[in-house]
């Protein structure tokens, strides 16, 4: 259920926040009491806001001059330093709290072939306003955009379902990382059976890395998430933070599915490795013998190779075979004893 509603999440598909006349900015109106959203430009914003509308307001940050000069135009939403941050610094899920708003940091996950990069969403929601700041198109963004005005005006009754549609969004693409992971996970499994390229172990260990990265990014997201469902807030509804708590949740098992797949990953490479020495070792044991074996066998090569002009044994008529009659007697015993103290 989503919050403040009364039904079940919806999954349709929903017109594009995007603004056709400017890729760098949208922003759409939306009137909770008559259902009714509409695209504003910039100039009408403050009155829409003034009005006790709500106004969500979308910015990519990914041409730095130009979102600069359209930034300096919505101040007085926000803090100068966060538009600062939204700029320049590193994704790392965070939340503050202010009079007028509060601001949340997102991580989310793009995929780049077997590892994944981060994309920051800075999010400002006020009273009667969201500003979200980001590069480019998030993934988990644009899921939220290809959803939110379907289950808008099926359910929501506050702007908290905003919350509820980012959060919602952004466990869906740390499942969805984390799935690949695990399928990495099972193809590292098989590939230990049979014959081993030397080259899974500097997968496996780049594995293990990516699946401790991904709990770093997730981690944090569960302690925001937490104190936006357990702290009151002027800007999050109390129908809105059950529904966040449950996700609370979720984040909990994503981030025991992660750290399991860490313990397969080390198992299955304990496993390959106790058998590769089980594998020496059977070797071991059985060159072992033939050196037992061999052993008596050199000494009496040894002995009987020297050159010394006095050995009598040499001078036997039949002292050949005499060799051959021990040496084989030493085989027989030697190989009686180890059967029976079961060295073979």
């Amino acid at each position: 259920m989503s919050p403040g509603i009364s039904g079940q999440h919806a999954a349709a598909s929903s017109p594009r926040l995007d603004s056709a006349n400017d890729p760098l900015y949208s922003i759409v109106e939306l009137d909770f009491k008559t259902k009714q959203h509409r695209k504003l430009t910039l100039d009408e914003y403050r009155q829409s806001i003034a009005d006790k509308k709500f106004v969500w307001i979308d910015v990519d940050v990914a041409q730095v001059d130009e979102a600069r000069k359209l930034l300096g135009k919505l101040d007085g939403l926000c803090a100068p330093e966060i538009f600062e941050d939204a700029l320049t610094r590193e994704p790392a899920t965070q939340i503050g709290r202010y009079d007028d708003y509060i601001h949340l940091v997102l991580s989310g996950c793009r995929l780049a072939g077997h590892k994944f990069d981060l994309e920051r969403v800075d999010v400002m929601m006020g009273e009667c306003f969201m500003l979200t700041l980001h590069r480019g198109q998030p993934v988990f963004l644009e899921a939220v955009r290809r959803s939110y005005i379907a289950d808008f005006v099926r359910f929501a009754q506050s702007p908290s379902f905003l919350l509820y549609e980012l959060w919602d969004h952004l466990i869906d693409n740390y499942l969805a990382v984390h799935k690949k992971f695990e399928e990495r996970v099972d193809e590292l499994q098989r590939s230990l059976i049979g014959e081993v390229d030397e080259g899974v172990f500097n997968e496996a260990s780049e594995l293990g890395a990516d699946l401790l990265h991904l709990r770093k990014v997730v981690l944090p997201a569960r302690a925001v998430l937490t104190d936006l469902s357990s702290r009151k807030s002027p800007f999050v509804s109390e129908a809105t933070q059950p529904y966040l708590a449950n996700m609370v949740g979720t984040i909990e098992r994503v981030l025991q599915d992660v750290l399991v797949d860490r313990d397969i990953l080390a198992g299955s490479l304990n496993n390959y490795m106790s058998l590769v020495a089980h594998k020496t070792n059977k070797v071991m044991s059985r060159l072992t013998v033939v050196s037992i074996i061999f052993l008596p066998l050199t000494f009496l090569c040894g002995v009987y190779g020297m050159n010394f002009d006095v050995i009598p044994e040499l001078k036997w008529a039949h002292g050949y075979g005499y060799f051959w009659g021990i040496a084989g007697a030493l085989v027989v015993v030697l190989v009686a004893l180890m059967r029976r103290y079961k060295l073979l």
